[in-house]
């Protein structure tokens, strides 16, 4: 997250007819197109973890509800849009898997699967308590620990978010065969491990939720970062927001969303009209998204309601985790009125906080620059120092950078130039090279 301070920057056509039957009155609609988009980006979770639940087959639910898209995409156009979109989308996939398995049903348990799914009630009327376990359970599945974090990345955008496997392909830099045979064998896993489709209860819950907010805040960076797919970012939140409609009660997940509303809610603002990105203090702060920022606002503010111990049964006050730090840090700065309004004594805060809890080399080079602005520059090169002594931040172009803004800061212009052209030099990014290649230039102006 470059710019979070200033100096880091085949099958027969039966469910098609069923559908209609069981959607409720067709309406016209002249952007078909569009109305298969939205109704596939709100159902498809649903879709594949309902059937998955059924079958526990992934291949036949992903195939049965792309099936449905497609089926949509066709009639919809001249047919109209159902009042119910998601609905007959679930129907026509309902009916297709159960076609599927009629002409697979050569074992009992294949036939019980068929007479599970004839007579399952797709629409509106379907319990909410099963939707909402069938969608935390896909989304506790594809994160679970046992697959590597990437193939829980690639496993969640494809079967929870829908993303198209060449898409997934291309913001990983692999081919779209070589991402194919990930996802398969990461469903091969999932089978062959035994891996259980459910949500963990009590204290497995708690340790294996940090697992789940670590692939939505890396599919978030995939996003969000100078090189990223920007539509990575934007399912991060709806998937954060889901999360924490179906489990209000866990104030990490309100902080996560909040951490990336406060985040995205600069993109439009980050880069200039050649662009190359900008800091902090130089983005025009009109441009950023305030929506964004307010919806963070309360979503940060249900973190402090949700503090208190009574909620959980204990007594006296749970203190911050990890991401509900992070966004009180991005808060601060998604509602400074201007750069030099910004609460960085709160921000230094909330570092001595999260380098307690969750010590890193990263959070202590952003603890010492953050230490740097609220109480002078030599106080950030100090804690600087202590962060680089182990050697983990030797050659990092961001410590670099960090170290040019505190010294220059400190009145050595010419010594952080330099130092702004090293972290230049040793940047993998273009479009971080030029920013701080520009930063070296605007020094010696």
């Amino acid at each position: 997250m470059t710019d979070a301070h200033p100096a880091l920057d085949g099958t027969a056509v039966t469910g098609g007819d069923a559908a209609r039957a069981d959607a409720g009155p067709v309406r016209t609609d002249g952007d078909a197109a569009g109305a298969v988009a939205v109704a596939g980006r709100d159902s498809f979770a649903r879709i594949i973890a309902a059937l998955i639940r059924v079958t526990g087959d992934w291949t036949l639910a992903e195939d049965c509800a792309q099936e449905a898209l497609a089926l949509a995409l066709e009639r919809w156009p001249a047919d109209g849009v159902p009042a119910n979109p998601g609905g007959w989308l679930m129907t026509v996939a309902r009916n297709r898997a159960v076609d599927a398995l009629r002409r697979a049903s050569t074992e009992r348990r294949k036939l019980e699967e068929v007479a599970v799914l004839a007579l399952a009630d797709p629409g509106p009327g379907t319990g909410k308590e099963q939707v909402v376990d069938d969608r935390l359970r896909l989304v506790f599945t594809c994160c679970h620990p046992a697959l590597p974090l990437e193939g829980r990345v690639a496993l969640t955008l494809r079967t929870v978010c829908g993303v198209p496997t060449a898409d997934i392909a291309r913001a990983f830099l692999v081919s779209e065969s070589t991402m194919t045979r990930r996802l398969t064998r990461a469903k091969t896993k999932i089978a062959d491990a035994g891996i259980p489709y459910r949500v963990p209860a009590g204290p497995a819950l708690a340790e294996r939720l940090p697992g789940v907010l670590a692939v939505l805040y890396l599919l978030f960076t995939r996003g969000y970062d100078a090189g990223g797919e920007p539509a990575f970012a934007d399912e991060a939140i709806r998937l954060a927001r889901l999360l924490e409609r179906l489990m209000p009660d866990e104030p990490e997940i309100a902080g996560l969303l909040a951490l990336f509303l406060f985040q995205h809610s600069r993109r439009d603002a980050r880069r200039d009209g050649d662009g190359d990105l900008l800091t902090l203090d130089r983005q025009d702060r009109s441009r950023w998204d305030h929506a964004a920022i307010a919806e963070g606002v309360a979503a940060l503010a249900r973190t402090r309601q949700d503090s208190a111990g009574a909620r959980r049964g204990g007594s006296g006050v749970r203190e911050d985790g990890p991401y509900v730090l992070q966004a009180r840090i991005a808060a601060c700065h998604a509602t400074a009125a201007c750069a030099d309004a910004t609460e960085w004594t709160a921000i230094a805060a909330c570092y001595d906080a999260l380098v307690r809890i969750q010590p890193s080399p990263v959070i202590e080079l952003n603890r010492a620059v953050a230490h740097g602005y609220a109480y002078g520059p030599a106080a950030g090169l100090e804690l600087l120092a202590a962060a680089r002594a182990g050697g983990a931040l030797d050659g990092y172009p961001p410590a670099l950078a960090a170290e040019a803004d505190l010294i220059a800061r400190d009145g050595g212009r010419e010594r952080a130039a330099a130092l702004f052209r090293r972290a230049a030099a040793l940047s993998g990014g273009e479009a971080e090279r030029r920013a701080l290649l520009d930063r070296a230039d605007r020094l010696l102006a």
